[in-house]
């Protein structure tokens, strides 16, 4: 298969980045307009209220520009994560939390605008530095929109809102089938030899999002959304309507994480969106 031309990668990033700023205009809008005591109230990542959310998508935002931006300031970022490692992500987040809610609402928002331009600005074919391997902007600006729809969706579960699935979880769904192996990898278990047949039912319900051979004998389907749910661990796989076929298949969608770092807890039964 040829490689895609210069022109066509820098089309799919800057698609990428237009979808990266709408969703996170689409979560503004949620805590726009929230008041103060509203700021404080339980999401259902543990111990983590509203304000923990936007704080952690602030935090990791300003990772993202110094790593586009910054290389020797992002390194001792990294410093100080494997100095805390069990301890930096919640640390970050009830820093940003402790601040004055319309504080922290700027904050979000200034980090926001400066990764805009900063993932506008940087040449498509650089792979900068990243807690993982190191990844080009647009792979970077993807696991942005995964992290802010997933904390989105912990707000979203707090306020009671319902939110409507779009096309921008196609690149959510992307990450969570690209990272079969690692979600494998990281709870010690060898990954499947073999390709899965993915088939996700696209939100509007008019299509499919398909990934791996047609003809793999282990299978997922599902729609969307479900999937999406899934891999962010946003909901607990009972309650969802994305099924296997195949020993392995079975095994990932148990285990199945988009997102680095540990094995999340996942939820409970029940635990997700209504």
């Amino acid at each position: 298969m040829p490689e895609p031309s210069s022109a066509a990668t820098e089309h799919a990033a800057a698609a990428v980045y237009v979808d990266l700023r709408e969703e996170g205009r689409e979560l503004d809008l949620l805590v726009a307009e929230l008041p103060d005591p509203g700021w404080a109230a339980a999401t259902p990542a543990a111990g983590w209220s509203i304000a923990h959310q936007i704080a952690h998508l602030a935090w990791t935002d300003r990772a993202a520009l110094l790593a586009l931006t910054d290389a020797d300031g992002f390194a001792e970022m990294v410093a100080a994560a494997f100095a805390a490692p069990d301890r930096f992500v919640d640390d970050g987040a009830a820093e940003g939390a402790a601040l004055a809610p319309a504080e922290l609402l700027s904050t979000w928002r200034a980090g926001r605008a400066a990764l805009d331009l900063a993932l506008a600005a940087a040449s498509p074919d650089t792979r900068f530095p990243w807690y993982g391997p190191p990844m080009k902007a647009a792979s970077m600006a993807s696991a942005r929109l995964m992290e802010t729809w997933a904390h989105g969706q912990d707000v979203a579960d707090a306020l009671g809102a319902r939110r409507t699935p779009t096309d921008r979880l196609r690149h959510v769904a992307r990450i969570g089938v690209r990272a079969r192996d690692y979600a494998f990898a990281v709870r010690g278990l060898p990954a499947p030899a073999e390709e899965f047949r993915v088939e996700l039912t696209a939100p509007d319900g008019a299509g499919a999002w398909t990934y791996g051979p047609p003809d793999a004998p282990q299978r997922v389907t599902g729609p969307a959304l479900d999937f999406c749910l899934l891999v962010t661990q946003r909901a607990h796989r009972a309650d969802l309507g994305v099924r296997a076929l195949g020993a392995d298949a079975e095994r990932w969608l148990d285990i199945a994480q988009a997102f680095a770092g540990p094995a999340g807890p996942g939820r409970e039964p029940g635990g997700g969106p209504a």
